[in-house]
């Protein structure tokens, strides 16, 4: 990013979106202190990062079309400890839940990665989606850009206050499973 400015921080971010391991939470921040130190804009920062968690996720999106529901559990099946009832499941969820996990989905690790698979199988109307997961991306990345640009030299901080954050989205999905399970539950007792 120091040498690139703001299309370091795109490339970063793509592969933030591809590959989860890589963590927002610590790229963002460092965007943040390399506008601080006039490596780019701070409104830089911002766009170009969220440019690249939507080139990345459109990226997974396509993945998920080109696939397809029956190939994505054919590869399922081939994953130890994965239910591929599981995964139907989880396609049903989505297909029910869809516009609010794509925009929430964006604050959640791994979830940021995953969810753009499922819409790209449910094919989700690419509009929708391009405005859910730039909304949601514009939103995660400002604020752990701001952090970071606010905190200066000290903005590797912002990843303890970025955890409770993600807690709050983590708890938030937490409440929506357990209203669909209770909801399946209560289903399969009625006669």
């Amino acid at each position: 990013m120091e040498t690139l400015g703001g299309p370091g921080a795109m490339v970063a971010t793509i592969l933030d979106s591809v590959f989860p391991p890589i963590p927002s939470e610590l790229i963002l921040p460092l965007a943040g202190f390399t506008a601080y130190r006039g490596g780019m804009t701070l409104a830089g920062a911002i766009i170009w990062s969220t440019l690249g968690s939507l080139i990345g996720a459109l990226i997974l999106y396509w993945a998920g079309a080109a696939l397809g529901r029956e190939r994505v559990n054919a590869i399922a099946r081939k994953v130890p400890l994965v239910d591929v009832h599981d995964i139907d499941q989880g396609f049903e969820w989505f297909e029910r839940h869809g516009r609010t996990v794509t925009f929430f989905g964006r604050m959640v690790p791994m979830v940021r990665s995953m969810v753009s698979i499922p819409a790209g199988v449910e094919r989700m109307p690419l509009a929708v989606f391009c405005l859910l997961t730039t909304l949601g991306s514009l939103g995660w990345n400002a604020a752990l850009i701001l952090g970071g640009y606010a905190l200066g030299s000290q903005w590797a901080r912002i990843e303890e206050w970025a955890g409770w954050f993600q807690y709050a989205v983590i708890a938030f999905f937490v409440v929506l499973i357990a209203r669909w399970v209770r909801q399946k539950l209560k289903g399969r007792r009625t006669p």
